[in-house]
């Protein structure tokens, strides 16, 4: 356990809407070493963010948390007051989100946004926050640092705002970074140029990245190990590599083979139907609706995880445990 940096055990997440009761998070269990970087991918309504914001605990009011244990470096977060918590968000842990625009705020400049969050959780001088904010506008390359200070989020480009983003999570050397879809809104290139900071400066802050992201060419370039996401639960996990070159479950090989290829030449594979509505879940396998391999017990029975090797498991019952391979 000294190694161990965040530890989740059978986190629940629901939400109250005009629909009924929306299960988000299904009794998920996830672990992340000090200095690992770890993915979770899935599609849009899969649970991600909401385990990002449950870590954070800044779901909404209508939101409803349980666990049997949120550890973050030791301590459990769920027994944490507000007050505590203020003082871990952004200090221990920082979170990035996928639109900088919302994020940042329109009146303040980016250099007095940057200063507050060192303000609030370093109590440093003055100076020492200018000379801080100097040096995080020039880490994260922004030019001219003493002038693009005083400049606002809409006089950037989101390729910038997101810049500064990464700025004020980094600011005060977080143990813990959670990037939800950093990059979404941005074109191939700054794509590109942000995923190299931030591994550049997770690396040089000996810092923990969980990046939350669809692509999974995204988790490729930033991730050691992935979690794939599915209806608010994990149906495998393992080192990135090992679920790219080998992927068990019928989703994650769905999800891969949906990536386009460079060629072009190749007609885009899909996965058919859609991710059903948190309130109108399946019984069995989450995944069976729309799983080409389904089984009879796929319909009545949730699958336990299966472990591998290295650190990969999978939840499924076509995967056959004793053979280590999928049913073809």
């Amino acid at each position: 356990m000294g190694n161990v940096l965040l530890d989740i055990k059978n986190l629940k997440v629901t939400f109250q809407s005009r629909f009924g009761t929306v299960h988000a998070v299904n009794g998920i269990d996830l672990t992340m070493n000090k200095g690992e970087s770890l993915g979770i991918v899935g599609e849009s309504g899969s649970g991600k963010s909401v385990t990002g914001l449950s870590i954070m605990r800044l779901l909404d009011r209508n939101a409803s948390l349980s666990a049997d244990r949120i550890s973050f470096d030791g301590e459990n977060l769920l027994e944490k007051t507000e007050t505590e918590m203020r003082h871990i968000r952004g200090g221990r842990i920082s979170m990035i989100f996928q639109d900088p625009l919302a994020s940042l705020n329109p009146v303040l400049s980016l250099g007095s946004q940057i200063e507050e969050a060192i303000r609030i959780h370093s109590g440093q001088g003055r100076n020492t926050r200018y000379r801080k904010v100097l040096d995080m506008l020039n880490e994260v390359g922004i030019p001219d640092p003493e002038l693009n200070r005083k400049a606002y989020p809409h006089q950037f480009s989101g390729g910038m705002n997101q810049r500064v983003m990464i700025a004020i999570a980094l600011s005060c050397r977080p143990a813990l970074l959670i990037a939800d879809e950093p990059t979404t809104a941005l074109d191939v290139t700054t794509q590109a140029q942000i995923l190299d900071l931030l591994k550049k400066l997770i690396h040089e802050e000996q810092a923990s990245l969980l990046m939350i992201s669809h692509d999974f060419g995204v988790i490729r370039e930033a991730c050691e190990r992935v979690c794939v996401m599915y209806c608010g639960d994990i149906l495998e996990e393992g080192p990135v590599q090992d679920l790219l070159t080998s992927p068990l479950h019928p989703y994650t090989e769905g999800l891969i083979k949906s990536i386009p290829k460079l060629s072009g030449s190749e007609r885009l594979e899909v996965i058919p139907g859609n991710i059903p509505r948190g309130n109108q879940l399946p019984s069995g396998c989450v995944f069976h609706p729309r799983c080409h391999k389904v089984k009879e017990t796929c319909l009545h029975e949730r699958p336990a995880a299966h472990s591998i090797k290295n650190g990969h498991r999978v939840k499924c019952f076509v995967f056959d445990p004793v053979r280590k391979e999928l049913w073809r």
